[in-house]
């Protein structure tokens, strides 16, 4: 770090924008204020704080990144800064562990589709069942390979647990969506709202930057446009379930906010670790009602 040409104030370094924009939301999160720069002279990118709270913004940066190292399935994508989590791997192993299940089991799909009749007389579990089913194995690989890009952006910018739990809950903000608005009765099964979640998600991720970082709107619209043009290309397709492919992008949408707010928290093993534990949960429980005697 140095002092700035501006009384009062101190330039904190940074490797890349990406790296600034994280930074400043946790400067933010400790109510210290920021300001982004781009020193065209070879400086780089950089924070600049007033120079009574350097300390304080050190010190919280120095927790930040302490609070987040890295392990070795999040790596680096194509640029300093994009973290892609080679995790998601598990996720499309848990499709094909359910799918060659529902293939040896008939009731499976019997028992989990999304079927909004069933909702509505209190099987809720189907929201979330639905998720892991699938029609056959060109449905499967089409939601496993898209969604294992997605779902690994979003794990690797909010961390494992945080990432998966979110995209999970916005598949199954998706098939409520469908029992709210579809007609009945209506039928469905497939990850694509959960792929449709991990879309929304990262299309709100710059979203809180709105009035923290004026200059870069243009940025940041662009990057919710380009998740918008990505959902009417995968969502919208001919065939497919547009309303839980919808009420998915939406709720990702609102998840990523609220994420987004709060990257510094979602991030953290304190934080991972209970969010991996929910989703689990969700995983087993809903799937031990739908499979119960009786």
């Amino acid at each position: 770090m140095w002092a700035s040409m501006e009384p009062g104030t101190a330039i904190i370094p940074v490797r890349a924008r990406r790296q600034a924009m994280d930074w400043s939301l946790v400067l933010v999160s400790q109510g210290i204020e920021s300001r982004i720069e781009f020193a065209e002279d070879g400086g780089g990118w950089h924070l600049m704080v007033s120079a009574p709270d350097l300390d304080r913004a050190l010190e919280a940066i120095r927790l930040y990144q302490l609070e987040n190292r890295r392990w070795t399935w999040r790596r680096e994508l194509f640029q300093p800064g994009l973290l892609f989590d080679w995790a998601s791997l598990a996720w499309v192993l848990l499709l094909a562990v359910f799918f060659w299940l529902s293939e040896y089991r008939i009731d499976l799909r019997t028992a989990g589709l999304m079927d909004s009749t069933g909702v509505s007389h209190g099987q809720w579990w189907r929201l979330f069942t639905a998720v892991w089913l699938h029609a056959d194995a060109s449905h499967l690989a089409e939601n496993a390979t898209i969604g294992v890009v997605l779902l690994g952006l979003v794990m690797g910018r909010f961390g494992t647990g945080a990432g998966l739990l979110a995209a999970y809950l916005a598949g199954a903000g998706g098939n409520l969506l469908v029992w709210l608005f579809a007609p009945k009765p209506h039928y469905s099964l497939g990850a694509s709202g959960m792929v449709m979640g991990a879309l929304g998600i990262l299309a709100a991720q710059s979203v809180p930057l709105w009035r923290q970082v004026p200059e870069q709107r243009k940025h940041i619209l662009s990057g919710v446009v380009g998740g918008l043009m990505l959902f009417v290309l995968l969502g919208l397709s001919p065939g497919s379930d547009v309303v839980a492919h919808f009420g998915g992008f939406v709720s990702g949408l609102a998840l990523g906010a609220v994420l987004a707010l709060v990257p510094s928290i979602a991030q953290r093993p304190k934080t991972n670790l209970p969010s991996g534990f929910v989703f689990w949960l969700m995983v087993i429980w809903p799937w031990w009602l739908a499979l119960r005697p009786g």
